[in-house]
């Protein structure tokens, strides 16, 4: 037989086309597979990591809240504490004596409005100046950078003396520049929140620009090279190609400035002596704090704090879900 080779044992073997080289010979052995298996333990692997920071914050917040939520249902004031009374489950008559009080409802209020113009000044100070670092020279962008850091390492105890320095109807310099004699910025409300707006704003807008300045750089410039050839101005171009590129974000400071602004504490209470004039620049971290430990009841400001951590969730969960129905990428 010619064109068939022969083993040298005579038997003849048939000869396996090209094309089916990669077919497994019948009654053969099968190959084993040179493929890595996976772990059976890698589902798990990421938790094993993660353990050490959970427990840390198991201990750091989880049970802080959960003492924060069951004090809010006991009868727990100073007779308490000291041990002159005993402890009674209250259930949820602090929460019905607090939205019975409408100095709540007025604090409350005021403290959505002052922390909405907070994050809104804070955001549009930080983008602007995160813009303006990629458009000035490099010794100019590192003096606005080295400013803005000391601004945020400063102590908020610190930056609010300084502010309260700067405008003192008395020595400060701004009632001299501006040549309104002897005018108090912190005896009328709204000149007060003002004025803790701004200390707000200056210590928090550096957060927004380094975060946002760093999105701004691994934009491709062709990107906008191509928006600028087009003839879209500035504006146009952060609107319509920065700020879509840089959603998420976004997301995450504003999420961060919500939170930090809705608990502002230290700026109100040191720049207003407490909450101003009768209570008229309090917000709710400073009325929790009053009801606490300046009244000795203490449930009631648990009872404070978990509304407002209900409300941080809240707003946080509808946020993230808004964007999430556009679409976005988290």
């Amino acid at each position: 037989m010619t064109g068939v080779p022969k083993s040298s044992g005579g038997a003849v073997r048939e000869r396996v086309p090209a094309s089916r080289g990669l077919s497994r010979p019948r009654g053969g052995s099968r190959r084993p597979s040179t493929a890595p298996r996976p772990f059976r333990g890698a589902a798990g692997t990421p938790w094993i990591y993660l353990a050490p920071a959970l427990v840390v914050l198991g201990g750091l917040l989880v049970y802080p809240v959960y003492q924060l939520g069951l004090i809010s249902f006991l009868e727990y004031t100073q007779a308490q504490v000291s041990g002159g009374e005993p402890t009674t489950f209250k259930g949820f008559g602090n929460y019905a004596e607090l939205f019975g009080d409408g100095e709540f409802w007025r604090v409350l209020l005021a403290t959505v409005v002052f922390a909405a113009a907070c994050v809104v000044s804070t955001l549009a100070v930080g983008c602007a100046l995160a813009v303006l670092l990629t458009r000035v020279r490099a010794v100019p962008r590192l003096a606005l950078m080295l400013a803005a850091l000391g601004a945020w390492a400063t102590p908020a105890v610190t930056g609010s003396t300084v502010w309260l320095l700067l405008f003192d109807p008395d020595f400060g310099p701004v009632n001299r520049m501006l040549g309104i004699g002897d005018h108090s910025w912190t005896y009328g409300r709204y000149s007060a929140f003002a004025l803790v707006l701004l200390e707000v704003v200056w210590c928090s807008f550096p957060f927004v620009m380094v975060t946002v300045y760093a999105g701004i750089r691994a934009v491709p410039a062709e990107v906008l090279e191509a928006a600028a050839l087009d003839g879209a101005s500035q504006w146009r171009i952060w609107r319509s190609v920065l700020a879509p590129m840089l959603r998420p974000i976004l997301v995450v400071v504003t999420i961060q400035s919500v939170i930090w602004d809705f608990k502002v504490f230290t700026q109100i209470y040191v720049m207003t002596n407490g909450g101003g004039i009768a209570g008229q620049n309090l917000v709710l971290n400073v009325y929790a704090y009053q009801k606490a430990f300046a009244s000795s009841q203490y449930s009631l400001g648990s009872a404070i704090g978990v509304v407002m951590l209900l409300i941080l969730l809240a707003v946080t969960l509808v946020y993230l879900r808004l964007l999430r129905r556009q679409g976005e990428e988290l």
